[in-house]
């Protein structure tokens, strides 16, 4: 529907002129001027206040007569990244252990030079690292299964030993014959923009939007932690955090079944297995979150653990708000989190109807 709360659109007009991520398929943005709509980081020139409309999802935004911005492509990048990476990410996928290069990318029609620009920018590296890190995933995984390490080099396409031992080494802190640990890192797209998860063999132990504030340097206290090295790439952890999301996002999932790896301290773990606690649906506070776990007078410590977790939404410290039911902060921005607790209370209303 479209938003008419004046000081609602002025929020969400500000963040359109500042183009913040924050904000990506929270709301969208109708042009009078041109009949196009937007997304909050759309970099087309800024309209006036006076020639948009605001609307909380892409069907709306149309019904009123909208058509998708040709400059950030609404209906493609809310969701989805563009259709040219979701080619490149078949090509990989059908062939995990060829290297996928220009002049192939070429014969696909697709530019090399976009492929490179989207991967550093959501990623922060270049394509071939990208892959190059998931073939030593697939290493990874083949030598642990046993596998020689002579036939995974070569099985993976390096002309030698030593060149594979030299790659294996850079990206996992050890040489093929040794046992190590990692973590594997995968971003996928959700209504809300972009997420990074990151997981173990034993469970996911990081779920952050791509924008999150501080990410890297929760990037190197995992590392430090579990002395790890990240490397992109899947497991059945990551396959099965992002069916779980997709379907939490369509209202078809209130809780989780995936295995947690979080990495904090004894108080840390308690607060963030009360939070878990928290029905789909509701909200608490503080206090009563510190009251729960018997610590009545370490509210703040509590609050602390609660922006010290590392797993949103599967461990939803997003139920969490002020006592006088202010929005508290959150390290996905208070946009999105008041998205999610609308959307679990809407979900739980339509299945009581339901019912």
């Amino acid at each position: 529907m479209r938003v008419i709360d004046s000081d609602q659109c002025d929020i969400w007009y500000q963040a359109l002129l500042e183009r913040d991520s924050k904000y990506t398929g929270v709301f969208y943005v109708g042009v009078k001027t041109t009949g196009v709509f937007c997304l909050s980081v759309c970099r087309a020139r800024k309209p006036k206040r006076e020639n948009v409309e605001f609307y909380q999802s892409i069907k709306f935004a149309l019904d009123a007569g909208f058509r998708p911005c040709k400059i950030c492509h609404p209906t493609e990048n809310a969701h989805t990244a563009p259709v040219f990476i979701e080619q490149v990410l078949k090509l990989i996928s059908d062939n995990p252990k060829v290297r996928i290069s220009d002049t192939e990318l070429r014969e696909q029609k697709i530019s090399p030079e976009r492929v490179r620009r989207w991967f550093l920018q959501n990623h922060g590296l270049t394509f071939h690292t990208f892959q190059r890190m998931l073939r030593v995933n697939v290493a990874f995984q083949e030598l642990k299964e046993g596998h020689k390490t002579t036939d995974v080099a070569f099985d993976n396409g390096y002309d030698s030993l030593s060149g594979f031992g030299y790659i294996y080494k850079k990206l996992t802190g050890v040489s093929p014959t040794k046992q190590s640990q990692v973590i594997m890192i995968h971003r996928f797209t959700t209504p809300l923009g972009p997420m990074f998860v990151c997981t173990t063999e034993r469970g996911v132990c990081l779920l952050e939007f791509t924008d999150r504030p501080m990410l890297e340097t929760e990037f190197r206290d995992l590392q430090r932690s579990l002395k790890a090295r990240i490397i992109s790439g899947k497991n059945k952890h990551t396959r099965q955090v992002e069916k779980e999301i997709e379907e939490y996002f369509k209202g078809e999932r209130q809780y989780f079944d995936v295995a947690i790896d979080s990495i904090g301290s004894e108080f840390q773990q308690t607060v963030w297995q009360q939070l878990q606690k928290i029905p789909y649906g509701e909200t608490t506070h503080y206090a009563l979150l510190a009251e729960n776990i018997s610590k009545p007078t370490a509210v703040r410590a509590v609050a602390a653990a609660n922006g010290a977790n590392r797993i949103s939404i599967i461990v939803p410290c997003h139920r969490v708000i002020g006592k006088d039911g202010a929005m508290t902060g959150y390290g996905g921005g208070i946009a999105r989190k008041k998205w999610l607790i609308t959307h679990e209370q809407s979900s739980n209303k339509a299945n009581l109807f339901i019912k």
